[in-house]
């Protein structure tokens, strides 16, 4: 299970958006569009042109929805463009947060330029993620919508830090969390390049829920990722997660409901010493013991089983419901 490969959209349609991203970036004072143009791969640390690493997953459902109604993919490059700025943009505050040092195999923007500078370029790409909805023919709706799932975004990233200081968190909260930090913003993909084009309030609010339920998948997976993920494929080092002590599903489900290895897991956790690799590798045995690998990829089904659910009440066109098949498919590495 993996997400390090790339879902089978076409990628012609996602090329559309880069230049539209490097358009915004210009808009930018130089220092701010270095450090931007860095976070989402187009050049290195000193300007020298790289190759992007993402995965485009926001960016490819953005043009879906603009196709899920009729309009061609161009029509969807706004909201494409935006939600890519504004992921990029939760990212960059949340590597300073955590304090991670690597994503995508490189180092993270604050510590190659600073954390005050990669706090401020963060802020500048949210602006420019206004600014791609602004000319928009639904850009008014879209606008108002991308500031609810930013807000939401935030609370979820807000949630997540107070959980690190808790010593107990519901699996109920998490779920809540994850939905929050990671679902908002997919689910606002759908909608997005929907609205864009003056959809339909059905269709936008379907494309929405079925959002909702991938981007819960996603999250779903990436923590188990972040406990047994390869860092080769991941860009992450091994159980970053546990090493500091996050408040994952698999491991909230574990200490909430496993018993022994979830009592065991809480108090390794409540320990005030950084965890060391052993204290890890244990953990991470806890964890699968306690049921939350397992539980946590059974809900991952789940969850994509309902977006699929949601996909088939809408009449789509074919090649748009393949696609976006493919996409909440690939989120869990299952076919429909």
């Amino acid at each position: 299970m993996t997400l390090a490969g790339t879902p089978r959209t076409d990628r012609s349609q996602q090329s559309l958006v880069e230049p539209a991203i490097r358009e915004l970036l210009d808009r930018l004072d130089a220092g701010n569009r270095l450090i931007c143009g860095y976070q989402l791969g187009y050049w290195d640390a000193d300007g020298t042109p790289a190759t992007a690493q993402g995965k485009g997953i926001r960016p490819a459902l953005a043009l879906l929805g603009a196709r899920a109604a009729g309009e061609e993919a161009v029509d969807g490059v706004p909201a494409a463009a935006a939600v890519e700025l504004t992921h990029n943009f939760s990212l960059l505050h949340d590597d300073v947060l955590d304090g991670d040092t690597e994503r995508r195999h490189r180092p993270t923007a604050w510590t190659v330029f600073g954390v005050g500078p990669a706090i401020l370029a963060g802020d500048a790409l949210i602006g420019l993620a206004y600014e791609a909805l602004t000319d928009a023919p639904g850009g008014g709706p879209a606008v108002r919508r991308l500031a609810v799932d930013v807000r939401r975004l935030i609370a979820g990233q807000s949630a997540d830090l107070e959980f690190e200081k808790r010593a107990q968190v519901s699996l109920d909260e998490c779920l809540q969390m994850a939905g929050n930090k990671t679902a908002a913003l997919l689910s606002g993909a759908c909608a997005l390049g929907a609205l864009v084009v003056s959809a339909p309030a059905p269709l936008v609010d379907g494309l929405s829920r079925f959002g909702w339920h991938v981007g819960v998948a996603f999250q779903l997976v990436d923590d188990l990722l972040g406990i047994w993920g390869d860092p080769a494929r991941t860009g992450k080092p091994v159980g970053a997660d546990l090493r500091a002590r996050k408040k994952s599903l698999p491991v909230v489900r574990a200490m909430t409901l496993g018993g022994a290895a979830g009592r065991s897991l809480a108090d390794l956790y409540g320990q005030a010493a950084p965890l060391g690799d052993d204290e890890v590798a244990r953990a991470t045995e806890l964890v699968e013991a306690g049921g939350g690998r397992d539980w946590t990829e059974q809900r991952a089904r789940e969850e994509v089983e309902r977006a699929w659910a949601e996909l088939d009440q809408l009449a789509l066109p074919d090649e748009v419901h393949r696609e976006l098949t493919d996409i909440a498919s690939f989120i869990t590495g299952r076919d429909h």
